[in-house]
């Protein structure tokens, strides 16, 4: 059985980068694990009305999607670079050992944002097969507004991997409007119009209607 673990730097991620395919994974039998890297605090400044708000959301993203498992390590966004590696590595390191992932969903390296840079490091030290033998695939989701936005030449997106998720777009545009605080308007990147975009655009791409594109790091058969 398939045991899919999606690493989400910020809640609305997973949903952004990979959202049809863990919709497309559950449909055919697969376990889920969310895990979310960080999250906001009224110690933090944050308003208490969003801090539920957002804890509303994630319960419903997880029930919607019907994850098995979710873990929030609650660290603070924005701020991953100024935690040691070491920390980071050991908290994702519990969750791969405790749910045994198959695949792995993980950001982009050359995201604009330090967070997804800092999960993506993170995500790789627990890649190591004599480590963490159970993991076979490892796969770069995009995410509009922070894949996009990088500008190293070097570490731009390149895609060989499609899912079809053709069947699942419009779930996923329906899952995405949850977090109504992360949208905007075009051409704002995170809008359902644009999302949709996307998606038609790599399903040209791989012969489908509609499809989610990824980088595939390692895959072990």
């Amino acid at each position: 059985m398939i045991k899919t673990l999606v690493i989400a730097p910020h809640p609305d991620d997973e949903v952004l980068g990979c959202g049809g395919a863990l919709l497309r994974r559950k449909a055919e039998g697969a376990e889920l694990c969310w895990l979310i890297v960080t999250d906001i605090k009224e110690e933090k400044g944050w308003p208490a009305k969003r801090v539920q708000e957002r804890q509303a959301e994630i319960a419903k993203i997880s029930n919607e999607i019907g994850f098995d498992r979710v873990v929030n390590l609650k660290l603070p966004p924005t701020e991953l670079d100024a935690l040691p590696m070491a920390q980071v590595v050991s908290e994702f390191s519990k969750v791969f050992k405790e749910f045994a992932p198959t695949e792995v969903f993980v950001p982009h390296r050359g995201d604009v944002h330090t967070d997804h840079r800092v999960v993506f490091d993170a995500a790789a030290a627990c890649s190591k097969w004599f480590r963490y033998p159970t993991v076979k695939r490892v796969l770069a989701y995009e995410t509009l507004s922070e894949t996009d936005f990088g500008l190293i030449r070097t570490e731009t997106f390149s895609p060989n991997y499609f899912i079809d998720v053709t069947e699942y777009l419009e779930r996923k545009l329906e899952l995405l409007s949850i977090y109504k605080s992360e949208l905007g308007d075009p051409p704002f990147p995170r809008s359902i119009d644009i999302v949709r975009a996307q998606a038609k655009v790599r399903g040209a791409a791989a012969g489908y209607l509609a499809a989610e594109a990824f980088e595939l790091l390692r895959t072990r058969e």
